[in-house]
């Protein structure tokens, strides 16, 4: 069975955030059953679990034996299972090889724009150096979403006419600015509402949503 780290509660504005989400939306597209491990309070910072993940985030993968950390390495691995077939990756190499450079462009590229806003936003916001620096970093997170508007331009998916894992990651990080219209004023906000529509990262949410209701 494989098993993914998630945390028990997080306060209400990471709900849904949490990058275990990716792993989960990953497994349900693969059609792949999962045990979720919910961790408490300090049990991210025990001997046992910086072992499975150094740095005490979430989430962790095992699999027979196999232990991961860091998401998009675990989207990754899982996309290229063979039980998954191909719901993440296409089997052609080139196709493959597309899909894969958009899985770090999201990570690489549009992330860390969006998570400094997000930062800003809800964990600085009172104070004074963040206030100053508040407005250039939104300024580079519209380049990127313009930047990435322009390259989605009127496709349903970012490659090859069909959703693959760099859609999956895409979405994820789009989703961290749900607190502000960004996204939507990029012309973004359809292509992110057609991922989120899909049936497997409904099940993802459901599931990450349950454990904090727990």
């Amino acid at each position: 069975m494989i098993r993914v780290s998630a945390f028990k509660s997080v306060p209400p504005f990471a709900q849904g955030l949490v990058r275990d989400l990716r792993v989960r939306w990953a497994l349900e597209e693969a059609g792949l059953p999962y045990e979720a491990v919910l961790l408490g309070d300090g049990e991210k910072d025990g001997a046992d679990y910086r072992a499975w993940q150094p740095f005490g985030q979430v989430p962790a993968y095992e699999e027979d034996g196999l232990k991961l950390f860091e998401s998009g390495a675990i989207v990754l691995h899982i996309a290229g299972k063979e039980e998954a077939g191909e719901a993440l990756l296409p089997a052609d190499p080139a196709a493959r090889a597309r899909a894969t450079e958009w899985m770090f462009a999201a990570l690489n590229t549009i992330e860390p724009q969006i998570q400094n806003l997000a930062a800003i936003d809800l964990f600085y916001a009172a104070e004074d150096w963040a206030k100053a620096r508040r407005p250039g970093a939104e300024q580079m997170a519209q380049k990127r979403l313009a930047d990435l508007a322009s390259a989605l331009r009127d496709k349903e998916w970012l490659t090859d006419g069909r959703f693959t894992a760099g859609d999956l990651l895409m979405a994820t990080v789009l989703r961290i600015l749900r607190h502000i219209e960004l996204v939507t004023e990029a012309g973004l906000g359809a292509y992110l509402a057609r991922c989120e529509a899909r049936p497997a990262f409904q099940r993802a949410l459901a599931a990450q949503m349950a454990a904090f209701g727990e």
